[in-house]
């Protein structure tokens, strides 16, 4: 049978706006979380990051991403009560993660432990036949299931990179501690130590502000996961691997490798002068989104210098503070200021926290972003299908491969 030919050229409309990356492309309609770069507003459900910083916790912040609404004091402690059951994890996902090469990367890990949760919860392929059912009864119990998931997903990250922590660096994880909140015990399965108050109080803040972030890389790919009714495991893994590129999740780790190159302030000047003439990049500064000044590094400035000189390493936030101070003077007017991974790391750092865990602590954070637009999404569910522009040939013969 003879097969059509194909000849000519590939007919596109007339005008074809092609942005590489999908930047400025909209996905869907979210009430979850509002960036607005040039005014340097970070907003979710509708209240500012500056006050959920100030007076909230991770918890209630997860519940106000994933519910909508700020919770009740019944609603928080039961809300609190179901995490702190799921903190724990099946001994085949510890099990696992002892099997990795102790070198791993720990992102790698958390992919590995993820996976392996959702590989040990018999409710997740259940979920999904729910969902794909049709039926409307289905499809709702579908996505009541896909909530109590988001929630042991949101507590059990921390138990994943709680437990890598200690492995990578040939320890025994560290069960969960019942009594210690969300944070205080993330830190103590890290660390083995229970964190004092100043410690908990920076911590639980970088968490909050890491929470969510409009459509970023990592929770566009779950959510390109989940359009195709995966389960909610496979998202969340998925969403590790967007994190882990250093052009996202890792971008704390050069900030904070370049801060500890330099000796002193005087050496920070030099250092910013001499970026600028190699037109090297300065990590931690400039945003795809921001035009103003990050207001979650502003946040973050301020816990910066407090957490540095308790711990004794006060002399890494003035040396920032100098690149800071630098930076603006030569570039601010472009719009390029500090984002949140410049003080993170150094606050990271000054925790105590080994340099290859900070972007897992982003991940733990982050998880209630990720689920929280999943979820949102669900019920309007549209596969994603972008398309690419053609620019191949279209009339190449085939060559026989003796004769190539």
């Amino acid at each position: 049978m003879a097969q059509p030919k194909f000849t000519g050229k590939v007919e596109w409309p007339v005008t074809i706006e092609l942005n590489k990356g999908l930047e400025g492309a909209i996905t869907c309609e979210s009430t979850i979380g509002y960036v607005d770069g040039q005014k340097g507003w970070l907003v979710y459900r509708g209240y500012n990051i500056f006050d959920l910083a100030k007076h909230s916790n991770f918890e209630e912040t997860a519940y106000l991403l994933i519910y909508g609404k700020l919770p009740t004091k019944k609603e928080l402690d039961e809300f609190c009560s179901r995490l702190v059951s799921y903190r724990n994890i099946p001994r085949a996902v510890i099990d696992a993660l002892k099997l990795l090469p102790k070198d791993s990367h720990p992102m790698g890990a958390l992919e590995v432990g993820v996976s392996a949760l959702g590989a040990c919860d018999e409710e997740a392929e259940p979920t999904v036949k729910k969902m794909f059912s049709g039926e409307p009864d289905q499809i709702s119990e579908g996505i009541k299931a896909s909530y109590k998931m988001g929630e042991k997903l949101t507590a059990q990250m921390a138990t994943i990179a709680g437990a890598w922590a200690r492995i990578r660096g040939g320890k025994e994880p560290v069960d969960p501690d019942s009594s210690l909140n969300h944070t205080a015990n993330f830190l103590y399965m890290m660390t083995g130590e229970k964190p004092d108050e100043t410690l908990e109080k920076v911590m639980d803040v970088s968490l909050i502000l890491h929470a969510d972030h409009g459509m970023n890389n990592s929770t566009f790919t779950c959510m390109v996961v989940a359009s195709t009714l995966s389960d909610l495991y496979s998202s969340i893994t998925a969403g590790i691997a967007s994190l882990k590129g250093p052009l996202h999740g890792g971008a704390n780790e050069r900030a904070l490798a370049d801060v500890l190159s330099i000796k002193d302030e005087a050496g920070a000047v030099e250092f910013v002068k001499d970026s600028i003439a190699k037109k090297k990049k300065l990590m931690g500064f400039g945003h795809r989104v921001y035009k103003a000044y990050d207001p979650r590094a502003k946040v973050l400035g301020e816990y910066a210098q407090e957490i540095t000189e308790k711990k004794g390493v006060g002399h890494l936030y003035k040396i920032a503070n100098t690149i800071e101070k630098e930076v603006i003077k030569a570039y601010g007017e472009k719009g390029i200021f500090p984002n949140v991974d410049f003080y993170s790391g150094t606050i990271y750092y000054a925790l105590g926290i080994d340099v290859p865990m900070f972007t897992p602590i982003f991940a733990v954070s982050r998880v209630a972003g990720w689920v929280a637009r999943v979820l949102e999404y669900l019920p309007q569910n549209r596969i994603f299908r972008p398309r690419a522009v053609y620019v191949g040939p279209l009339e190449a013969d085939y060559v026989p491969i003796d004769k190539r």
